[in-house]
């Protein structure tokens, strides 16, 4: 049987125990009141993230721990399965890109794998640098691109190549000369449950450019 998630209550009590604390030892600590301690862990009170961080640096623990499962915790199973089949893809096609989406039968995916074609041949071609929510991982599997983006120099990727991105970033892919067009394995991830929303609102803005 799966384990619940502990509360802060209990990790701060924990963490109180291991340290063989009192509760005004702790606040000496900690910065943080003995009353709101107490609150907080017969779990009538939380703390915002500005005291959690605060909690973190004066007692020299990762902030991490604050949020972190029993290490007997189970995560549960989903069993979510597709097969990813180029012929039961979604395409979308733009001036730049011609996307095939897969696995789209299955929704609120943490990962959104798509085979992408790059027809874009310039900056100036391909226009404003895009960016949406996440991290990307880019594999290219024909041709060669240039990867541009906000912060950095431009790189040269050939086939067999990759790269792994922050989305949030502006980031652009053209085919490099040589290549009239390019093909490459993208998996777009996020926290966001609408990331897919806010791909297809890039599409749009592409079509409408």
């Amino acid at each position: 049987m799966s384990l619940e998630r502990q509360t802060l209550g209990a990790l701060l009590r924990g963490l109180r125990s291991r340290n063989q604390w009192t509760l005004k030892e702790m606040s000496e600590e900690s910065g943080i009141p003995v009353s709101t301690l107490s609150k907080v862990e017969h779990d009538r009170l939380t703390l915002t993230y500005d005291k959690l961080l605060q909690l973190s640096d004066r007692l020299g623990i990762p902030i991490t721990e604050l949020f972190a499962q029993p290490e007997n915790a189970e995560q549960p199973v989903t069993a979510r399965r597709s097969l990813g089949k180029i012929d039961d893809a979604v395409r979308v096609k733009t001036p730049n890109y011609d996307y095939h989406y897969l696995c789209t039968e299955l929704r609120n995916k943490r990962m959104i794998p798509v085979v992408t074609r790059i027809r874009a041949k310039s900056t100036k071609e391909f226009g404003k640098l895009v960016k949406h929510p996440g991290e990307e991982y880019i594999y290219v599997l024909q041709g060669a691109i240039e990867v541009h983006s906000e912060f950095y120099d431009p790189v040269t990727l050939s086939q067999g190549e990759s790269i792994y991105i922050d989305s949030n970033m502006g980031h652009a892919y053209i085919a490099t000369d040589g290549f009239d067009e390019a093909l490459v394995l993208g998996v777009m991830s996020s926290e966001d449950s609408n990331l897919i929303d806010s791909l297809m609102s890039l599409h749009d803005d592409e079509n409408g450019a």
